[in-house]
């Protein structure tokens, strides 16, 4: 039995989740603050023994924040169960608790959790006349979470993700309809007491890494002291009888040396004369307290390991953090295959963040190998290490959409073919766009390199502050990364910036030109032609996707970048070049003005140097007055989607700064004005369209213009 499908409504950051598992191994990836933690607490809600007082206390913290008001709304935790057994004994369990009943064997069961309002109220809401809101907001603001009530029910039909089924279920707040029916079959049966789900499977949680020493000084968390525990429970009392003996003995030994009766007699004596015979104790020893019961025998033993070869073994506080952390996740996963040796229904592994200072082989090695324990086991990770060997049909990425958090499936409506070519193709390095708010797609080092340093010095904020990951396909198959992005599995920006590889000189060939000259023409024409099939196929792709969006450089990236930087080409020349004739010749063609000679000549010292080493070396000349292309800037005005007002001051206020003087002042009266205007824009005063058409007069060769005119 596993976990295939968890629906979370309104609990915490998620007013309206559904994630989906398969059997073995699970990896559930997202930013900070998208919800990793409550999706563990949600499963462990429904199916850990150790949570049910948890379970059966919510609160107004529980409710999602997004919610305009939290009166009246319920809370669902819902699991689907698939792949039941068909022991007589399970079957029994999900027939008269959980289970989708039918004439076959039970194949898939529900299992929910609800916090909702008390039946009082809901009869109350249900006897409001249809559109009374002032009745509904008089029963609503007198709610508190007194009246509501903790429910666990099975054989639920209902969809509770969908808001038509909420609606339906729970009510229609925005119209005050309420079901006249307040106990809807939809959500299942209520589960009689004496069933449990909980205890008849095994959970095990390994919760995030943080400060790993602390825990094994808990007693209540010290991972060592459970299994001791467990130990202590299982050992032969006829084993453990000698050596009680040998403690005991240990003790009377140490009481009885001479020092110690000395102080004794010493102690007595002295608070005789203190305080005289009457107000002193009746009688005062000193006792050695060597633990002589068994689980206290086992409670005092350390764990202590050598990370060198030197031979010393040291306790935990002495290990590295990553060493620390390994002992301490070595220890939670033999705990797991103690509990996995149960006889239970299933057993279930949750894994928060395992790869807190652990190396990258490691954490690779780990996901690798505990896969084979025939148990479902969740991981969520930042590491791009373990999702790049995660199968990407077992992924849910979990984003942030305002105050909502949203989960979605990569693989979902994708054919297994093409299932697997994207898995082949996500390594460590491609698998970084699973983690991001945005994307941008590019085919090379040469991109890869210069686009971020020509963002950052452009508009001020690089493309990590603005929330967007440079994915190198290292080649032009956007396809395969591109298609994770649609409105049914990842609903995120996604820009697509390549070549359209259209010739930058006349591609005859003349009876007059030499051979080089007659295979660069044939070069350019092949190029163009392939080019114009990529867009082709590019624009048919992203068309009707509004998460996809292709940018095209006019010729290549390099030819488009010498285009508006001739300046940083003109520098490199001494870099690349160490003829002078060399040099003479490349400093005409950059000075010739014409595009077929330098553009020529841009990529014949791109070639030379090699793509990524030549980008490497245009790099040192970057400034805040080297040029972007646009294709570029719209690509990234695409892929961030809404340019907040802050945002758009510190982009123009970086771009001002480089208009002014020696003295510290703006050189004319129209630039003090405009920034007069651009600091009321961020205090509110003029709107964004006022402000780019003032942008426009102040600053009309100012390549923020380009990024102006991109943003909707």
């Amino acid at each position: 039995m596993h976990i295939s499908k968890l629906t979370i409504v309104n609990y915490r950051n998620f007013k309206n989740a559904t994630l989906k598992f398969n059997k073995g191994v699970n990896t559930i990836i997202g930013e900070n603050g998208a919800g990793k933690t409550n999706v563990f607490r949600a499963i462990r809600l429904l199916l850990d023994d150790s949570m049910v007082r948890v379970a059966k206390s919510m609160d107004l913290a529980d409710f999602h924040r997004g919610l305009e008001r939290w009166q009246g709304h319920w809370i669902f935790i819902s699991a689907e169960l698939s792949e039941i057994s068909l022991d007589e004994e399970i079957q029994s369990l999900f027939v008269h608790g959980t289970g989708v009943l039918g004439d076959q064997p039970v194949q898939t069961a529900t299992y929910n959790l609800i916090f909702r309002p008390i039946k009082e109220v809901r009869l109350r809401l249900a006897a409001l006349m249809n559109g009374d809101v002032p009745g509904m907001n008089a029963i609503l603001n007198s709610l508190t979470t007194a009246d509501y009530e903790v429910v666990l029910t099975g054989r639920s039909t209902a969809d509770f993700a969908n808001p038509a089924d909420y609606a339906r279920i729970v009510g229609d707040f925005d119209n005050a309809v309420f079901p006249k029916e307040v106990d809807s079959p939809e959500i299942g049966s209520r589960l009689p007491t004496y069933l449990s789900v909980t205890k008849e499977v095994s959970l095990t949680f390994i919760q995030a890494l943080r400060d790993v020493v602390s825990e094994f000084h808990n007693n209540r968390t010290n991972p060592l002291l459970t299994l001791l525990k467990r130990m202590s429970g299982e050992i032969n009392e006829e084993l453990l009888r000698p050596i009680i003996g040998q403690v005991q003995a240990l003790n009377q030994s140490i009481e009885g040396l001479e020092n110690v009766t000395s102080l004794r007699r010493d102690i007595r004596e002295t608070i005789y004369s203190a305080a005289g015979q009457t107000y002193s104790p009746s009688s005062l020893s000193i006792k050695s307290e060597l633990p002589q019961e068994t689980d206290r025998l086992f409670q005092s033993l350390k764990l202590f390991v050598g990370e060198s070869n030197d031979g010393h073994e040291g306790p935990i506080h002495e290990l590295s953090l990553g060493g620390a952390n390994l002992i301490f996740l070595t220890l939670k996963l033999l705990e797991f295959k103690y509990r996995n040796a149960r006889h239970t229904i299933a057993n279930f592994l949750l894994i928060e963040e395992p790869e807190a200072h652990l190396h990258t082989h490691v954490q690779k090695t780990l996901f690798d190998n505990i896969g084979d324990s025939g148990a479902q086991i969740i991981y969520s990770t930042h590491s791009t290490h373990i999702s790049e060997v995660s199968n990407v049909s077992n992924v849910n990425v979990l984003g942030r959409n305002g105050k909502a958090c949203e989960a979605f499936h990569p693989s979902t409506g994708l054919e297994p073919a093409v299932v697997g070519a994207v898995q082949r193709y996500l390594d460590a390095v491609r698998s970084n766009l699973l983690f991001a708010k945005s994307v941008l797609l590019v085919e090379g080092d040469a991109e890869a390199i210069l686009l971020p340093l020509l963002i950052k010095k452009t508009l001020g904020v690089s493309l990590d502050e603005l929330g967007i990951s440079l994915v190198n396909i290292g080649s032009t198959g956007f396809s395969n990364i591109s298609i994770l992005f649609d409105n049914q599995r990842i609903r995120r920006r996604c820009s697509i910036i390549t070549d359209q590889d259209s010739a930058y000189a006349p591609i005859q060939i003349l009876p007059t030109d030499d051979e080089p000259t007659r295979k660069w023409k044939k070069k350019m024409e092949g190029s163009a032609a392939s080019g114009a099939a990529r867009k082709a196929i590019l624009d048919a792709e992203a068309f009707g996707n509004r998460w996809v969006k292709p940018f095209y450089a006019t010729y290549t990236f390099e030819v488009d970048f010498a285009i508006v930087n001739q300046n940083i080409l003109v520098n490199s020349i001494n870099e690349v070049y160490a003829q002078d004739a060399a040099k003479i010749e490349a400093r005409a063609d950059f000075q010739s003005g014409q595009i077929a000679r330098y553009g020529r000549r841009t990529l014949t010292m791109a070639a030379y140097k090699k793509k990524g080493w030549f980008a490497i070396l245009l790099g040192k000349y970057i400034d805040g007055f080297s040029r972007t292309p646009t294709y570029i800037l719209q690509a990234v005005a695409f892929a961030h989607g809404t340019f907040s007002r802050e945002l758009i001051f510190r982009i123009l206020h970086h771009r001002l700064r480089h208009y002014v003087g020696q003295d510290g002042q703006f050189p004319t009266v129209q630039l003090q004005d405009y920034w007069s205007r651009v600091c009321l824009y961020r205090n509110e005063g003029v709107d964004f369209n006022t402000i780019r058409n003032e942008t426009y007069a102040a600053l009309p060769d100012d390549q923020v213009c380009d990024l102006l005119r991109a943003i909707p």
